[in-house]
């Protein structure tokens, strides 16, 4: 196995039409998260990105992206943005992991969304996540009708919900590919209110987030967009959802509503008309990216499993990426896997949003609705990251 190291704006046009074909060779990694042009787009806005190609023969047969920092620790491209990680590569390739990170001077490398078809890592896994996608093939009648027959009453109560918004606010409509950028902030803002409102971090206070997503709306690629879909009642946008898409795939990547309308659960009927549209645009699954929550279990067609962990080498620096990491990773899975922690924390962290927003000295001032609850037994919103 020959390995070579590649920036990502150094990459041909050859190189870049073979890791498009190894990913329409495998389902698995259909994925936009998967694709070059998302590595390209990190790169731009991210030091140390870079890929490793691997080949046989000659022929590029793997494509690794990942990011190098400081004393040789590697991370995912993406990572803590990336829903979808893995090395991309044709059917049959394997490869020896320690052999990779050496050619890539890695002493460690960190995922937390690694694809399951990935058996030189398996070693290195530290756990694995039910991650939520909806099929939209194979429902004869269409997805919303496949949700009337297995979860009719919260699908009732949605619709309903839906009718009563356009009887109170103004017709309702769902465009899927929004080209207004306008929107595109107005998505940001809520989203932000969002994060401090349930005591998150706010990733759109981060200027290299903020441009990133601008430059993924800005990319038409035939293999490649940034979808952003916008549901409205009237004249006014009530839900919107930014995501990444690639020709079979689209990403539910950052959901957002207007908490003055919440009553009306826009993020859900925004999720199901975005299933619709997607359908009909050519989507074959929507990968609703790892994390248990409730409104993601109704709509889920099937579950996929995504690994975290630490793939090393022999490397003092890895020792200690690995005891520095893992139990901060292994504290925030203990609490999210047990409600009786999970609760607790989450109402913490509902109160630090609340006084972060409550207009004192240095917060943001108030904001419309009231703080969403984000557990993963909550009623469902459809509107958290």
């Amino acid at each position: 196995m020959d390995i070579t190291i590649h920036g990502l704006d150094e990459m041909s046009p050859s190189l870049h039409r073979m890791w498009r074909g190894a990913m329409d060779d495998s389902p698995e990694y259909a994925n936009p998260f998967l694709s070059p042009q998302f590595a390209v787009a990190i790169a731009r806005h991210r030091r140390g990105a870079r890929v490793a190609v691997l080949r046989e023969g000659g022929e590029a047969v793997g494509f690794f992206p990942h990011q190098r920092g400081s004393f040789g620790v590697g991370r995912a491209i993406g990572l803590g943005l990336s829903d979808c990680q893995a090395l991309v590569h044709r059917p049959g390739v394997t490869w020896d992991t320690r052999e990779l990170l050496r050619a890539c001077g890695l002493s460690v490398f960190e995922f937390d969304h690694l694809v399951e078809d990935q058996s030189p890592f398996a070693r290195h896994v530290t756990g694995m996540f039910a991650s939520p996608v909806i099929d939209l093939e194979h429902h004869g009648s269409g997805y919303v009708e496949w949700l009337r027959r297995t979860s009719p009453r919260l699908t009732k109560s949605t619709l309903a919900k839906e009718r009563r918004m356009g009887r109170d606010i103004g017709e309702v409509r769902f465009v899927f590919d929004e080209r207004d950028p306008r929107m595109l902030r107005q998505l940001m803002r809520w989203k932000s209110a969002q994060y401090r409102r349930t005591g998150r971090m706010d990733r759109f206070a981060r200027p290299w987030i903020v441009h990133l997503v601008d430059g993924l709306f800005h990319t038409r690629d035939e293999h490649f967009n940034g979808v952003l879909s916008v549901l409205y009642a009237g004249d006014r946008a009530v839900a919107a959802h930014f995501g990444p898409r690639s020709r079979t795939v689209l990403a539910a990547w950052f959901p957002a509503y207007d908490p003055e309308f919440r009553r009306y659960s826009p993020g859900l009927i925004m999720h199901l008309r975005l299933a619709e549209a997607a359908d009909a645009n050519g989507v074959k699954c929507m990968d609703l990216g790892r994390g248990d929550m409730e409104y993601k279990d109704w709509l889920k067609t099937r579950e996929l499993q995504v690994a975290e962990g630490f793939a090393t080498r022999v490397h003092p620096v890895a020792a200690a990426h690995r005891m520095w990491r893992g139990p901060v990773r292994g504290l925030r899975n203990t609490v999210l896997a047990h409600p009786g922690l999970r609760e607790p924390a989450d109402r913490l962290l509902r109160t630090i949003g609340t006084l972060r927003t409550s207009g004192l000295p240095g917060t943001a001032g108030p904001r419309r609705g009231a703080p969403e609850r984000t557990t993963s037994r909550a009623r469902p919103s459809a509107g958290s990251r």
